[in-house]
């Protein structure tokens, strides 16, 4: 068996951030947002799954295996403790915006409520707020057509905007579809990992798939229609046996049972 090197998992990890990204950014989760998600990862992960003798990883190791300082791994710890570990502190320039036009007095009415904008002015204008929000680092125009296509802005008469929304969501998502995202992403890596790093005793957990890179587009609608049919069959078939072999309700106490399944999925290069 040859050992894959650091190079090689760092480009099979590229690999599966680009599609995870692409849904993080449809999403309005900036860069940094997904850096400390990741940072509260490595420490939690090095700390459940690195320990020795059954004990979770001490901080000291947890460092080594990471590559942060001991104080980042404890503060790491402290906020997974608390169930918060991606700090909410940082949001990017559109929601920035989008907040301050809500909460900031010189763009809101005698009631509170978000007043419309012209587009140009010194004060009291949309241009006067990305200036107090973002600076000159974004230009106007570009934030201004971003959060019309996101359906936050809209142009009403007289080129007055006005605001729909208090949150930058760039392209919504329906929230069940990004749910079972995560869960099935999971599920493939945790299988991946199993087999990536079990012990020579253990069994592998079943992983294949059919794939040809010569096929005819037009072929495509004929063979989703028949991976519909063949995979929904199949699926069944596999429901059916789960279901036979479930724990009754009364013998399922903590520990009894575990999650046991299999998923089928279409593979389609986008391109």
């Amino acid at each position: 068996m040859a050992i894959a090197s650091r190079r090689q998992v760092l480009a099979a990890a590229r690999q599966l951030l680009y599609p995870i990204i692409h849904v993080l950014i449809r999403g309005g989760v900036t860069w940094r947002e997904f850096a400390d998600l990741t940072r509260a990862a490595y420490v939690d992960v090095a700390s459940r799954k690195f320990g020795k003798r059954g004990r979770p990883t001490n901080v000291s190791r947890t460092a080594v295996l990471t590559g942060f300082s001991r104080r980042e791994v404890r503060k790491q710890r402290e906020l997974l403790a608390h169930r918060e570990p991606i700090p909410g502190g940082y949001v990017t320039k559109a929601s920035l915006v989008l907040s301050t036009w809500h909460l900031d007095a010189e763009f809101l009415d005698a009631k509170g409520r978000p007043v419309r904008l012209p587009v140009e002015g010194e004060r009291r204008s949309f241009s006067s707020l990305v200036q107090r929000c973002a600076g000159g680092d974004v230009p106007t125009t570009t934030l201004l057509k971003e959060l019309i296509d996101a359906g936050a802005v809209r142009v009403r008469a007289k080129d007055q905007l006005e605001v729909l929304q208090r949150n930058y969501i760039p392209h919504p998502m329906d929230e069940q579809l990004v749910a079972l995202w995560g869960s099935v992403l999971a599920d493939v890596a945790t299988t991946y990992v199993h087999n990536l790093t079990k012990t020579p005793q253990a069994q592998p957990r079943f992983e294949r798939a059919a794939v040809n890179d010569r096929i005819d587009p037009r072929a495509v609608p004929e063979f989703r229609k028949f991976l519909e049919r063949e995979g929904q069959a199949f699926l069944e078939r596999a429901d059916a046996w789960l279901t036979a072999h479930q724990l009754p309700p009364e013998g399922r106490g903590d520990g009894d049972a575990i999650r046991l399944g299999v998923g089928t999925y279409h593979i389609q290069d986008e391109n």
